[in-house]
């Protein structure tokens, strides 16, 4: 195992050192379990996004693509145009 320095807020320090006390754990310990669980959510992000690719396209009476006339809803608008 390699080992890394890192210089943490004193707050954070007290934090993990009562948790290591609490659970009778090292402080390291401590450590790489936060850091697991931290990057372990970071990795569920994606996931969820591809729980709701389920839902598109499921509300009715839509364009199929909603920017297949953007430059005709645009030019309606008087996007570009110059104030009178």
């Amino acid at each position: 195992m390699k080992t890394l320095t890192v210089r943490l807020p004193e707050a954070l320090v007290a934090e993990i050192e009562a948790e290591s006390r609490e659970r009778t754990l090292s402080k390291s310990d401590v450590v790489r379990e936060r850091l697991r669980l931290a990057a372990g959510s970071r990795r569920r992000g994606p996931a969820s996004l591809d729980a709701l690719a389920g839902l598109v396209g499921v509300v009715k009476g839509l364009p199929a693509d909603l920017s297949a006339r953007r430059k005709a809803y645009l030019k309606a608008t008087g996007y570009g145009r110059r104030p009178r």
